[in-house]
């Protein structure tokens, strides 16, 4: 069992309690005789010797350590109840179950405060055999019994809060981690999704910039001025990345998001690089959220970017309908086609079923050599926290 912190303020409000009680009884002289001076010295100076003992206590240390303590607690507390001259530091004793609980566990906390009790017989017993018939000291025995049952009571409470408050604490570290790591993956996917997009496009560019230089001076041109526009938008899509995290509302709509995201690469299409987009779109995003309206735009456009990048493709069609339940996007090109059991899910297709699945929603790649592919995303309507 792991260590915890005893309750503060207990043992110096019982070391206060009985040292206002045995200076005044020394004044006094409520005893059968007045205590010489020096006892009553001692008396104060153990006190003072078992707030030290807390002191050094709280420090910590090993159960070694600890036990050791308690040893030297118990004996500082029996020299102070030995020249206590108002009999009340025998309360005292609740104090050997109650610090252990924190450190040794219920079980000997248990059992120290069952030897408090047997202590307490045995020296009725030597002392006055019909002890039992004195109410004072069967009134003194049951008062320990119910100070060590307060203290005992009030440990496990205190164990428990403590015990409640570390699993919270490391709850809360565990969430934190989670998140971190959450945020992570969502960062890699945004820079994978809207500046990796762009990157690839500019990339293409300049390679057919570089490849038409000397014999289509206008295509290489155009290809220049596509990878401009390209980098234009890669720096658009990181103010809009910043607007979102400060919570700014969205822009345009999906729609012309679209429109203008079909257009990239046409101005290049003379070069022979870029495919016929064909855009259709029908129905309204009323009722779709952000988080669904911003899934299904980065699925077209990491659509667009794989047919432009390897399907060879001259036409690319791309359908949306937003229905009144459910938002279908579907991206065909007549490319070259692949075999999607056998190639292995990159970052774009793991990044766009990721988004799918954090809006309810489901992708579905259907491709053939030689054929072309067709790329299918679904989306439920209200799966991401619409507005409507």
């Amino acid at each position: 069992m792991a260590a915890y912190v005893p309750v503060r303020w207990v043992s110096p409000l019982l070391y206060t309690a009985v040292l206002a009680g045995g200076l005044y009884c020394a004044v006094a002289g409520l005893g059968s005789d007045r205590p010489p001076y020096w006892r009553t010295g001692a008396f104060a100076a153990g006190l003072a010797a078992l707030v030290a003992l807390d002191e050094v206590e709280r420090r910590g240390g090993t159960r070694a350590r600890h036990a050791l303590l308690l040893a030297a607690r118990c004996a500082l507390i029996a020299a102070v109840v030995a020249v206590d001259p108002s009999e009340l530091a025998q309360v005292l004793f609740v104090l050997l179950p109650f610090t252990a609980y924190f450190v040794f566990g219920r079980g000997v906390a248990l059992s120290l405060g069952a030897l408090c009790v047997a202590g307490l017989l045995v020296g009725y017993v030597v002392d006055a055999p019909l002890w039992y018939r004195d109410q004072e000291r069967v009134s003194d025995l049951l008062m320990l019994c119910v100070g060590l049952v307060l203290a005992l009571s009030m440990a496990g409470v205190a164990v428990g809060e403590q015990r409640a408050r570390r699993a919270l604490e490391e709850y809360a570290a565990r969430i934190a981690e989670l998140s971190a790591a959450s945020e992570r993956v969502r960062l890699a996917r945004e820079i994978h999704d809207s500046l990796g997009h762009h990157l690839a496009a500019v990339s293409v560019q300049l390679e057919l910039s570089s490849e038409f230089h000397d014999r289509d001076p206008d295509s290489a041109r155009r290809a220049v001025d596509e990878a401009r526009l390209s980098v234009k938008r890669a720096l658009g899509d990181v103010r809009q990345s910043v607007r979102a995290l400060r919570a700014d509302p969205p822009g345009a709509s999906l729609k012309s998001a679209l429109a203008d995201l079909t257009r990239t690469g046409r101005a290049a299409q003379d070069a022979r690089s870029a495919p016929g987009v064909t855009l259709e779109v029908s129905g309204s995003e009323k009722g779709y959220g952000p988080q669904e309206l911003s899934m299904l735009y980065r699925a077209a456009q990491e659509g667009l970017t794989n047919v432009r990048r390897h399907a060879r493709a001259t036409r690319v069609t791309v359908a949306l309908r937003l229905g009144e339940d459910v938002a279908r996007l579907v991206v065909t090109d007549d490319g070259c086609g692949f075999v999607p059991a056998g190639m292995a899910a990159g970052y774009g297709l793991l990044g766009m079923r990721e988004r799918a699945h954090l809006v309810g929603g489901s992708v579905d790649v259907d491709s053939v050599p030689g054929a072309g592919t067709r790329l299918t995303v679904t989306v439920p309507r209200g799966g991401g926290g619409g507005d409507g």
